[in-house]
């Protein structure tokens, strides 16, 4: 299989994150020539499996000219942006989340419109809106409310000017929860499955904290709808399911999923500045344009992941894979 030459090559940043290695394996799969931009290779793991298959360059986003170089070198067609910092509690340093998030981003687009990219895919966040009470939509006013959550916010209106300044296609997905195969290990779904599976006992915030849980192969279906995507230049996209769900029932699905006795230990835990128990998207704006819904339900996404960690083990962040 080979992708139309109007798309190919593509160039990925983030590509050693959870996200990221999935959107790497959905393009292999579907036929790209892949090159990613890594700050630090020695670090992605995850690619491991995919390693002697993808074009590796070296490059600190934050360093205009050593982005610039890479570009010029990959003249990608596609520029899928997935680098950030600041997503989990350990990237705590302002400094670096607005250096990272806004400056590299605007280097990077900097760099596609130079070049002559065709399509530049930005991945926001859900943060951006801050607390609502309401699904929320894209039109909706931004309330960010961390510098996570500021910086993303940054990213889509740098996304939006390039978009009308220059020739560059700019589009951008707010993404919700996210989980599946590759996510961090010491995140919420990967803990839960492994606990569970041992009959560990389950440590929670509040049972009726709430996400919207969107299974990674969905979102890749989203970002690698090129076609489409070129032709909504300018837009900007929610991907979650539009279905609430408190962390009381993702719980119990893991526990029936995997048939385990782990006794619930609810506010073991300390709730996190975001937690909150209202938290949706509205996707109907995506449905519309882009014709995409989420496929699996909470269920049938952790089915595939606890198969997928079953396989590969529970300690897949320090085994040593096989290139595929």
């Amino acid at each position: 299989m080979s992708a139309p030459a109007e798309f190919d090559p593509v160039l990925v940043t983030g590509s050693s994150g959870f996200v990221g290695a999935c959107v790497v394996e959905g393009l292999l799969h579907h036929g790209h020539t892949v090159h990613v931009l890594l700050r630090d290779p020695v670090r992605a793991w995850r690619l491991t499996p995919w390693w002697r298959q993808v074009h590796v360059h070296k490059a600190d986003l934050t360093d205009a000219n050593s982005t610039r170089r890479v570009v010029e070198q990959v003249r990608p067609k596609v520029v899928l942006h997935l680098a950030t910092h600041g997503a989990y509690e350990r990237q705590a340093d302002a400094r670096a989340i607005l250096q990272t998030n806004i400056l590299g981003t605007y280097n990077l687009l900097e760099a596609s419109a130079e070049q002559g990219v065709s399509l530049f895919v930005n991945t926001g966040s859900s943060s951006e809106y801050g607390f609502q009470t309401e699904p929320m939509r894209e039109t909706d006013r931004l309330d960010p409310n961390s510098y996570y959550a500021i910086a993303k916010a940054a990213q889509t209106h740098l996304c939006g000017l390039l978009n009308r300044r220059t020739p560059l296609a700019t589009v951008v997905f707010r993404l919700f929860s996210i989980y599946g195969p590759w996510e961090e290990p010491t995140r919420l779904m990967p803990t839960l499955m492994r606990r569970a599976r041992a009959g560990l006992p389950l440590e929670m915030v509040g049972p009726e904290i709430a996400r919207d849980f969107v299974y990674v192969d969905d979102v890749v279906r989203a970002l690698l709808d090129f076609p489409r995507l070129v032709q909504l230049r300018g837009e900007v996209f929610n991907l979650g399911s539009g279905q609430q769900t408190t962390l009381r029932e993702v719980v119990a699905t893991v526990i029936d999923l995997l048939g385990s006795r782990s006794e619930v230990r609810w506010g073991a835990m300390t709730a996190r500045q975001w937690d909150t128990d209202r938290w949706s998207a509205d996707p109907s704006k995506t449905a519309r344009l882009l014709g995409w819904s989420a496929q699996y339900s909470l269920r049938e996404g952790l089915q595939r992941m606890a198969a997928w960690m079953a396989q590969v083990g529970d300690d897949y962040s320090a085994r040593s894979f096989q290139a595929a």
